[in-house]
Order: C-alpha cells, then sequence, then structure tokens
C-alpha cells in the first residue's frame, strides 16, 4: 500500500529532519525496507497503523498489509517500506524468506509481558542469527505499551545489546499515545543508512581502524598546504563539499573550543585543528548518536558501507568511441599541475622521494599510481631520476590516452572536486574522430601516437629514450617496458615515452612507442602496430641489412594508408654504407613522394626529429604545412639565416598560415557571382 502521509505525520516521523538536510543525497542505498517482528500481541500492528493514521486503532487485524512511504518525505530521499509479521498468517518459511529481504529489523515486545522479553534472549535473536549465516542485519529493539506502566525496561535492553552486538540501538514507545513512533523508525533508517558498526566500537567507545585510515586520508586530501594541519580555509572548503555551506567564524570558534576541552593536542598553536582532533569530532558525533554527520563525510570522499572508495565513484561513466581518444582537458592539466607543486615543498621542480610518498599518502594503501623504475622509463626526470614537472604532466597525458579510467580513479584519490553536479570526467577531454581529422586534413588533439618501427638493433629504443633528453646504451641497460593498460592489446608490453614538443608555436604531446619485431628476415606487423598517427619507419645507415625491412613494411602496409610516414636514418654519426635494396633510401623517399629520410644520432640529442614527426601527426595529408622538411623548399630560410634562430618555426608557421589564407581569398574570390 502506498500511502499519502499528512504534515503532521510528516513532521512527527522525521522530527530531526533538520540535522539531515544537507545529507539528503549521500546514501548509497536506494530503499529502506524495516520488517517488524516479536511475539503475539505485542503491538506490532498496532505501532505500523498508528503511524499511519496518527490515531491508535480501536480494531486491529491480525497483519498490516506493507506500507510504502515515499521518498519526498524522508531525509534521506530514498522510499521506505514498513513491512508486518503474524505468526498466524505467516509459516516459518515465509517468515525466513521476509527476513533476508529486510534491511532492518524492530524488535517489538511488551514491557508488561516478562515472557516476550524473555523471548528476545531464548527465541528470537538465535532465530535471526540462524537465518542470517552470512550476513548481520542491525535490530532496533522497540519496548511497547509504555503508557500502561510507570517504570522502564532499559537495563533489559542494555544486558541484550551487550550479548548481541547487532542490536544497534533501544526505544521504548505506545502505539496509543504515539509516543517514540517517529523516533523508532527514525532509528531503523538511521541503521540502514548510516550503520554503527563499521565505524564505530559501541563498548570501547572509539573508531574502528577502518573508519581511523579513511578520516585520515580524508583530512590529508583536504589538507592543502600539507601541513599537516586544517586552517580555517581548508575547513570551510571541506565544509562546503560535505554540507554544501560554510561555517561562520564563530562556529569554528565554537568547534576549536570543544576540542580543547576535551584533548590536549586538538588544536595547535596557530589555532588550526589536527589530525587527533579532527578524529576527535568525529568520535563525538559518533557518541552523541549522530553517525548520518560522519556517513556524510565518508560518503562525500566516496566511502561505501565497507569503507572502500566505491568503484562507481572511482570510475563515473565516460564514453569513449573507437575512433576517439581521451586526453586531459585544461581543468585536468590545472589539476595535476597545482597537485605536483603542492608537493614540491622545496620548489626544486621534482618530487623527491618522501615528497612523492606524501603524494602517495592520498591514495588507499598499495595503490602507487606508478614505480620509479616504470616511470623513469617513461618520462622527464632530473639527474636524480626524480620526477619533473614536465614529466608528471606527461605521466597523466600518457595514462589518460591508454587508461582513462586510471586517472579518473587517481582524480578521484588526490581530491579532485566531485559533488552532485560535477565530477572527474570534466578533467578529460575526449577529442572528436580521427577520420574528421583526416577529411580537414588537420587535428585538433593535443597528444599524437608515433609508432618506432624498425629491424633489431637499428636504435629503436635510442630514439624513444632521447625524446626524454636521456641517452640509452642498450647493450648494458635493457629499457623497462611499462604495463599501462591491456584495453590496447599488444601495447601494454611495448616500450613506450612521452615527452612535450611544439608545432608551430603550440606546445604537444607526443608518445614514441616502439614496435617488436617478430620476425627479422619476414617484415610483419598486426593491425595494432599500424594504427598511429605517425609512423617512424627506422634504420641503421651505418649497417646495409636494415633498410630493406622497413622499405618492405612501408610498401606493405603504409604505401596506400592515409597515417603519415617519416624515414629515419639512425646512427647517422657513424659512416654511411649503401644499403641491400634495388632502390636507395634518397630514391626510395622520392619515388614514394615521402620526405627525405632524416638522419638521427642518440649522443648528437637531436631534437628536430620529433618536431617533424607530431607537425606530420598535427597536419596529416596537408603537405603544405610539413614544407619545412624539404631542403630545396627551405633553402630561403636558409639565405635569410631563420634555419638556426629559435624563431624558426614561428615564422614557418607565419607563412602557411599566410599562404593558407591567401588561398581561401582567392578561392571565394573566384566563386562571386559578378555584379550586375
Amino acid at each position: 500500500m502506498y500511502i499519502q502521509i499528512s504534515w503532521v505525520v510528516r513532521e512527527l516521523l522525521f522530527n530531526t529532519r533538520f540535522i539531515f538536510i544537507m545529507v539528503m543525497k549521500v546514501s548509497l542505498r536506494r530503499n529502506v525496507r524495516i520488517l517488524l517482528l516479536g511475539d503475539r500481541h505485542v503491538g506490532k500492528t498496532s505501532l505500523i497503523l498508528s503511524l499511519v493514521s496518527e490515531e491508535f486503532p480501536e480494531l486491529v487485524p491480525s497483519k498490516a498489509e506493507e506500507i510504502t512511504i515515499p521518498p519526498d518525505v524522508t531525509p534521506e530521499m530514498v522510499p521506505t517500506h514498513i513491512v508486518d509479521y503474524s505468526e498466524v498468517d505467516q509459516t516459518v518459511d515465509e517468515l525466513t524468506e521476509e527476513i533476508q529481504k529486510a534491511h532492518v529489523i524492530c524488535l517489538v515486545y511488551s514491557v508488561v509481558d516478562d515472557s516476550s522479553i524473555d523471548r528476545l534472549s531464548s527465541h528470537w535473536l538465535p532465530f535471526l542469527r540462524n537465518c542470517l549465516v552470512d550476513t548481520c542485519l542491525p535490530i532496533v529493539l522497540v519496548g511497547n505499551k509504555v503508557d500502561l506502566v510507570d517504570y522502564s525496561t532499559v537495563e533489559c535492553a542494555i544486558d541484550i545489546m551487550e550479548e548481541y552486538p547487532e542490536v544497534e540501538s533501544f526505544v521504548e514507545s505506545s502505539a496509543k499515545t504515539l509516543k517514540n513512533i517517529s523516533e523508532m523508525f527514525y532509528y531503523a533508517q538511521k541503521a540502514v543508512l548510516h550503520p554503527m558498526a563499521p565505524i564505530y566500537i559501541s563498548d570501547k567507545q572509539e573508531l574502528t581502524p577502518e573508519c581511523i585510515n579513511a578520516l585520515t586520508r580524508i583530512f590529508k586530501v583536504c589538507d592543502l598546504d600539507n601541513d599537516g594541519l586544517l586552517s580555517d580555509r581548508e575547513l570551510n572548503a571541506f565544509q562546503r563539499r560535505c554540507f554544501d555551506a560554510p561555517l561562520s567564524r564563530d562556529s569554528l570558534e565554537d568547534v576549536k573550543i570543544v576540542i580543547r576541552k576535551n584533548i590536549n593536542d586538538g588544536v595547535s598553536a596557530n589555532n588550526c585543528i589536527t589530525l587527533n582532533g579532527f578524529l576527535f569530532l568525529h568520535n563525538l558525533f559518533m557518541q552523541r548518536g549522530r553517525s548520518h554527520t560522519t556517513w556524510t563525510v565518508l560518503r562525500k570522499f566516496g566511502y561505501n558501507e565497507d569503507l572502500q572508495v566505491a568503484k562507481d565513484f572511482l570510475h563515473p561513466p565516460l564514453l569513449v568511441p573507437a575512433d576517439c581518444i581521451a586526453e586531459l582537458s585544461d581543468k585536468g592539466q590545472q589539476f595535476f599541475t597545482a597537485l605536483f607543486y603542492r608537493f614540491d615543498k622545496d620548489g626544486d621542480g621534482a618530487l623527491c622521494p618522501s615528497e612523492q610518498r606524501a603524494l602517495f599518502a592520498l591514495c588507499p594503501s598499495d595503490c602507487a599510481p606508478w614505480s620509479d623504475v616504470e616511470m623513469q622509463a617513461m618520462v622527464a626526470t632530473n639527474s636524480k631520476g626524480w620526477i619533473t614537472m614536465q614529466g608528471f604532466l606527461c605521466y597523466w597525458v600518457l595514462t589518460t590516452l591508454h587508461d582513462f579510467n586510471k586517472t579518473l580513479e587517481y582524480l578521484a584519490y588526490f581530491g579532485y572536486p566531485i559533488s552532485d553536479r560535477e565530477n572527474q570526467t570534466t578533467a578529460v577531454l575526449v577529442t572528436r574522430e580521427k577520420q574528421v581529422d583526416l577529411l580537414k586534413k588537420q587535428t585538433t588533439r593535443n597528444v599524437y601516437v608515433c609508432h618506432v618501427i624498425g629491424n633489431r638493433d637499428t636504435g629503436k629504443t635510442a630514439l624513444c629514450q632521447s625524446i626524454l633528453r636521456k641517452q640509452q646504451d642498450t647493450s648494458k641497460s635493457p629499457a623497462f617496458i611499462p604495463s599501462l593498460s591491456s584495453d590496447l592489446s599488444l601495447s601494454s608490453s611495448r616500450p613506450t615515452t612521452v615527452n612535450t614538443t611544439t608545432v608551430y608555436g603550440q606546445e604537444k604531446y607526443l608518445v614514441m612507442r616502439e614496435i617488436a619485431v617478430r620476425d627479422a628476415q619476414l617484415p610483419l606487423l598486426l593491425p595494432v602496430d599500424v594504427e598511429c598517427d605517425v609512423a617512424c619507419l627506422l634504420y641503421d645507415s651505418s649497417r646495409d641489412d636494415t633498410f630493406k625491412y622497413i622499405a618492405s613494411l612501408y610498401v606493405k602496409y603504409f604505401s596506400t594508408s592515409k597515417i603519415p610516414v617519416m624515414l629515419v636514418a639512425g646512427k647517422s654519426d657513424l659512416p654511411r654504407v649503401r644499403q641491400d635494396y634495388l632502390m636507395q633510401p634518397d630514391i626510395f623517399c622520392e619515388t614514394h613522394k615521402l620526405s627525405p629520410a632524416h638522419p638521427f644520432s642518440s649522443p648528437n640529442s637531436d631534437r628536430e626529429v620529433f618536431v617533424k614527426l607530431a607537425t606530420m601527426a598535427a597536419f596529416p595529408r596537408f603537405h603544405p604545412a610539413w614544407m619545412l622538411f624539404y631542403p630545396d623548399l627551405t633553402s630561403h630560410f636558409y639565405m635569410f639565416n631563420l634555419h638556426d634562430s629559435k624563431a624558426y618555426l614561428w615564422k614557418t608557421g607565419l607563412s602557411v598560415t599566410i599562404i593558407t589564407l591567401l588561398g581561401i581569398l582567392l578561392a571565394n574570390f573566384i566563386r562571386s557571382p559578378p555584379r550586375k
């Protein structure tokens, strides 16, 4: 039976709703199911009917129909189902089924009937334990018919609660006078939505270790200046996030006064709240029966009833179509930049081991986003192997590209602002389809993937490491293979590096991914090896047997594709030899309309090769943008001494832009109809 409740009953049933006004939307449950149990004639049905009709019923049926209280009259905005039990109308099997469906049980006895009190321990509570072997439902003891006596059964209830910890609360009521009926159902609802057992040990009057760990992490997330204290500004930010309203200055001082009166180290000398003070406040909330306050905080930071960060909080839905990629948005880059500088306490532009440990402390245990070896192989570090600001941002760019769910997860761990209106998906940008980029001959992406393809021992690893401005001696230290994602098939087993480069004055991220050689004699690539934004075909110019490998690959896989391709003559610091192939590299490039092979030497730390690769990825199939790759077309830059200047790329880009605009204007002029 779905009922409409009058304003009077609404106030009566939820007379504490002002306490919950800020916690309406943080409960994880979609509904609450309350089952009333107890012996015959203790008043179970009368309690339900008195709640509904606001008066004591003279004629009471053996069992009331199931009542559903609509969500708009409950402070938690969840529907509440109230279920009655009748020993006359129901079998033991039906009772067991109802118990297993319930979320909380109100165990009712009559204060004037000693046998009904005794049967709580002798029958009902053992029976409930037998029915709920794998689960533990919260139980509310209800002593009914207090209008008939002038004494209390609270001592009996306390003894029962000590023996049966699943009994969370106790209330004495009267269906006839409507005494404490609202409290009874309030305690039942609270036991489901804000259970005490996971967060508080009643007999010791202290928080559980799991709750302390969760609150400690929340404290660290909210400690924005990492000084181990919560200032008034940080407390108000915490208050807004959890309760959508700041605390007044007087309220803040009142909180600190309470802390000072009870513990010595709860407020610092500079009038900030310490971790111990923060934990004490939540312990105090529990002692005063305000578990909802602590649960509000926990749930605002994503914790579920097991005190684990919920999966739906870590991984909100985000659709990335097959032909699109995920990148960090401006908000995401700003957040990670601020996060880095927040933990770079000494301001040296790198995270030392202690600073990195402090950052990882925001994550649950054993959830560090990277190992030192993995990080050093992928992104830029300083001379000590510590991750730099540039390397930190590049790491999250690469992670977002390969596994955006991991980025969403760590954004939640690191304290990205998450509310009912916004979540961490605003830190990620989904690009348009690559086919659109190819049609427009330019891309709006900021992250490009370059596959480095070549035979064994041609210097692929050295080239990939060179983008990090590191020289790799592959004979002494083989490259670490980072495992970023299982979503990209073989991509998780390929050495990958990432760094920034400049394309016509704009900063872009270039991901260098080394493609493994499966057979040195038989050039073979899988579809996942071919699919990229730009391909770098590398051969060893000091050996005569490596060019034919990439030449065969180009003819087989790239000659008819729309993927930009650049040939690179590796180890150019060594004497160049004639290649054992039907065409030499320069003739091959001219025949297939490729830019001349770019000479590359790892010891010389050539950066131009990465600029070229990124430019080709940014302007796929738009050859005028690649004009700086052709010596014949760029000879005029040498005349004006622009090639070696820092303004070379800017002026080249400006030239391309002017030429493009003139072409558009000329086309529009030719198309325009003559005036009459």
